[in-house]
């Protein structure tokens, strides 16, 4: 199988404009997130896929590939479509470009959940250990069956822990995702979905179209640059 990891690179986000061209050490940030997926070594290609000429020249003086996307994508996962739809490619793993303590372990752990010919999508989630975590609506939590397929991503705690005598396991979603190409492209010909639309979720739209996400446990991966306050943490974990 032809494996692509895809780096999607919007330059204004909108709540830290700017962020992947902010620096961590010696590097920006989208450069540190190119460099640990690409030097896992589990890829035919590393495309980080973007609407910013700036973005795009500091990918090319670092080595990398760089792809030119429409600025008007709704989603990161609209804007890799776009750049995967005429590609030579079997999967095709997302790596959001804000996450930059990315490592091996949980990406390879992704690519074989592909063994099963069934699986059309995966992601990744790992365990919550604390209340603020739990009842912080930024943090997206998922429910899965005992063949670890999701049921229910939400931004509310889930599941409620109406019975308080048993132990609940709870589990924050990590945005990494991984497609086979045609599911990939599908979600991008599926309208925007009721639930997507109330909980700003987009891997939602997969299940309200019959496709369960099969996910994997991993351990911490790291902060998610979305705030100046991430950002100064990330910086104290160099």
């Amino acid at each position: 199988m032809k494996k692509i990891a895809m780096i999607p690179a919007r330059y204004a986000a909108s709540r830290f404009p700017g962020k992947l061209m902010q620096t961590l050490g010696d590097k920006t940030v989208i450069t540190t997130v190119f460099h640990a997926v690409r030097d896992t070594g589990l890829f035919d290609d590393v495309v980080v896929v973007t609407d910013s000429d700036i973005i795009f020249k500091e990918i090319e003086a670092a080595g990398g590939h760089p792809v030119m996307s429409r600025a008007e994508h709704e989603s990161g996962t609209d804007r890799i479509a776009e750049a995967a739809e005429h590609m030579d490619v079997d999967i095709i793993l997302n790596v959001q470009g804000d996450t930059p303590f990315i490592h091996k372990a949980p990406l390879e752990k992704l690519l074989s959940l592909f063994g099963d010919e069934t699986v059309q999508v995966a992601s990744l989630m790992q365990p919550i250990t604390d209340e603020a975590t739990l009842a912080d609506p930024n943090r997206v939590k998922v429910c899965v069956d005992k063949q670890m397929n999701s049921l229910l991503f939400s931004r509310s705690i889930i599941p409620y822990p109406r019975n308080t005598s048993i132990a609940i396991n709870h589990y924050e979603h990590i945005g990494v995702y991984a497609f086979r190409k045609k599911a990939l492209l599908d979600f991008t010909r599926w309208p925007l979905s009721p639930l997507e639309n109330a909980e700003k979720i987009e891997c939602l739209r997969y299940l309200e179209n019959g496709v369960q996400l099969r996910m994997a446990v991993t351990d911490y991966i790291g902060v998610s640059i979305d705030t100046p306050e991430d950002l100064e943490k990330a910086r104290t974990q160099r």
